[in-house]
C-alpha cells in the first residue's frame, strides 16, 4: 500500500524511492507466520533465501546459520504442517533473519504459545538482539519487561512515552486508600500537595477510594508514609491502606492512559 502522505526512512533510506535497499535491511515476522504448510522446513528456507537473492554457497551458509540460530537443525526435514505452533514461530523467525537484516520487526511473536514455548522464543529474541536491532510490537506488558531495553508507548496513535525500560520503571509511588471516600472533600488533592515532599497526587483509575501519591524525585517514598497517615488522621478521614507501590510497566501504562483521558476530556 502506497502512503497517502508523509515519508518513512529506514537507516536514512526512503521506503518508496529506495525500496529494494530498505527491504534488504529489514526482516519481518507478522503475528501469523507466513508459512507454506506442505513444504519441509529446509525446503521453505531455501525458497525464502532464493527470494532474498541469496545464491550458491552464500545461500547454503545462510540456511544453515538460520537453522542453527533458531534451533531448527533437527527439524530441517520435517513438514511444516506437522510442527507445533512454537516451532512454526521459529520457522517464521528463521525466514526473517536468513538474509541477516540489520533491523528485525516482530509483531506479537509469542501470541498463542504455551508457557514453555514463550520462554524459548523470548530467549531466542534475546540472542538475536545481540547483533540485530529488534522492533517488537506487543500488547503483552510482561513480554516487554522480559526482552526489551527501550519502550515506546502509543495511545490513540500518539506518542505517549519513549524511554529506556530502566527509566520507565525507576520511580515509585504511594498507594493511599480511604474508607468512606464519598465523605472526603474535593480539597483532598490540595491538602496533600501542601506537603513539601509530595510532587503530585491523583485519584487512582482502579477505584474512587484509591489515590496515588508521587513523591518528589529525591524523596524516599517510605519516609512519606508516616506523614501521610498523620495527615489523614488529623483531617478525620478513615485510613484504609497506605503502601509503597514499586513502579511496573502496567502501572506506568495506566498512569499514561489516565493522563491521556484527562487531556482529551479537557480539550
Amino acid at each position: 500500500l502506497e502512503p497517502s502522505s508523509g515519508t518513512v526512512t529506514v537507516d536514512g533510506q526512503d521506503v518508496i524511492d529506495q525500496r529494494r535497499q530498505v527491504q534488504r535491511k529489514v526482516g519481518y515476522l507478522p503475528e501469523n507466520a507466513p508459512l507454506y504448510p506442505e513444504m519441509y522446513v529446509e525446503e521453505y528456507l531455501n525458497f525464502m533465501a532464493e527470494l532474498r537473492g541469496l545464491k550458491g554457497k552464500n545461500r547454503r551458509a545462510a540456511i544453515e546459520e538460520a537453522l542453527e540460530s533458531t534451533g531448527l537443525t533437527d527439524r530441517r526435514r520435517q513438514e511444516i504442517s506437522t510442527l507445533s505452533k512454537g516451532y512454526k514461530q521459529r520457522v517464521g523467525l528463521a525466514q526473517a533473519i536468513i538474509h541477516k537484516p540489520s533491523i528485525l520487526i516482530l509483531d506479537e511473536p509469542t501470541n498463542g504459545l504455551d508457557p514453555v514455548q514463550i520462554q524459548e522464543i523470548r530467549a531466542l529474541i534475546k540472542r538475536l538482539a545481540q547483533n540485530t536491532t529488534i522492533l517488537l510490537s506487543t500488547h503483552i506488558l510482561s513480554e516487554i519487561e522480559a526482552v526489551c531495553d527501550r519502550v515506546v508507548i502509543l495511545i490513540d496513535g500518539e506518542l505517549a512515552s519513549d524511554s529506556t525500560l530502566e527509566e520507565l520503571l525507576s520511580s515509585s509511588s504511594i498507594k493511599l486508600k480511604l474508607k468512606n471516600a464519598e465523605d472526603v472533600p474535593s480539597t483532598l488533592v490540595e491538602q496533600f500537595e501542601e506537603i513539601d515532599s509530595v510532587q503530585a497526587i491523583g485519584q487512582d483509575s482502579l477505584g474512587f477510594d484509591m489515590y496515588q501519591v508521587k513523591p518528589k524525585e529525591d524523596v524516599d517514598p517510605s519516609t512519606l508514609i508516616p506523614r501521610l497517615a498523620a495527615e489523614v488522621l488529623r483531617l478525620g478521614w478513615v485510613l484504609g491502606g497506605l503502601d509503597v507501590e514499586a513502579q511496573s510497566l502496567e502501572v506506568a501504562f495506566r498512569e499514561l492512559m489516565v493522563d491521556h483521558v484527562e487531556r482529551v476530556l479537557n480539550t
